[in-house]
């Protein structure tokens, strides 16, 4: 049986190819797809999602849009990353549908009642929907079976050099998920780093030849120019938020380790750092999954094999 799973999402060029990823797995079931504001404003990543959906022929997916701010502070965003539309690059279709007329907390809400086994939290934004879902819905944290979440770092950050980038925005939010209690999945920079896609294997890509392989390849040349900066020292461009369905598809092609992961909220330097008990000093259980390691050419053919699927 197909794995029930919900995505909430900030497109985003990453977050465009994670739900092209999900949506050709049968694998997973799709319950519906909510957008979070971060690599552009929340008119935009909504747009984005019923544009892929579109793009995708899967305007089945109900949609909605979430929250227009991270919960105590004011919106920041990547579009220096992502571009003015935050999926610059491909001439990609308009929306052939309409969102739903309710919130995504909503939305998200009545999936978990309506489904008949517990259903998979994929955030791979910020985490301002994700938290208030569960403040506002205690009574439903037990259908939830996991949340998993493109997020944070053990290491060095991307946006500060202590925070990645989604926990910066609403680092408050980020606690809140980590500590709720639901089984927590953090697939942060360390693992994401390493999820490097290379000029050949989006020429690879390109070379699947039908539409959604090639817009997939098109978003990847306008992403990787951002990666090209000298400071980063990739070779590549860093797929992160594929991660989090790669996982669900071949937890095999990764390394995890079960930790206790906070969020600082307050620091003056460190303000967004995901704080993880790597050698278990504070006494506190695990709270998280942490991936680490990732096979990266196994997820590379992953990816290219399900970009098959597409005709």
């Amino acid at each position: 049986m197909a794995l029930p799973i919900i995505l909430d999402c900030d497109p985003g060029h990453d977050d465009a190819i994670a739900l092209v990823l999900a949506l050709a797995s049968p694998e997973l079931d799709v319950k519906a797809v909510t957008s979070s504001a971060g690599n552009q404003t929340p008119d935009k990543t909504l747009h984005n999602v019923l544009r892929m959906l579109t793009l995708l022929k899967r305007t089945d997916i109900p949609v909605a849009g979430g929250a227009v701010k991270p919960l105590m502070r004011e919106l920041i965003i990547a579009d220096n990353v992502h571009g003015e539309s935050g999926l610059d690059g491909p001439a990609l279709p308009e929306p052939g549908f309409a969102p739903q007329n309710c919130t995504a907390v909503e939305l998200m809400a009545r999936v978990l009642r309506e489904s008949p086994e517990p259903v998979t939290i994929v955030a791979t934004g910020p985490q301002t929907n994700v938290a208030l879902l569960l403040n506002s819905h205690p009574e439903l944290h037990a259908r939830i079976a996991r949340i998993v979440i493109m997020g944070g770092a053990m290491g060095l950050g991307n946006w500060t050099p202590t925070a990645e980038f989604n926990i910066f925005v609403d680092p408050e939010a980020a606690e809140i998920v980590f500590q709720s209690g639901v089984p927590v999945v953090m697939a942060g920079l360390d693992i994401t780093h390493q999820a490097q896609i290379m000029a050949e294997d989006i020429e690879r890509f390109r070379q699947i030849g039908n539409p959604v392989a090639t817009t997939v390849a098109e978003l990847l040349d306008f992403f990787m120019e951002y990666h090209k900066a000298e400071k980063w020292g990739f070779k590549g461009a860093p797929l992160h938020d594929p991660c989090t369905i790669a996982w669900l598809l071949k937890p095999e092609l990764f390394t995890a380790i079960e930790r206790w992961v906070g969020v600082e909220t307050q620091g003056q330097y460190t303000q967004g750092m995901t704080v993880v008990d790597y050698y278990f000093l504070t006494g506190r259980r695990p709270n998280a999954t942490v991936l680490i390691n990732l096979n990266r050419q196994a997820f590379v053919d992953l990816l290219a094999e399900r970009l098959t699927f597409y005709r």
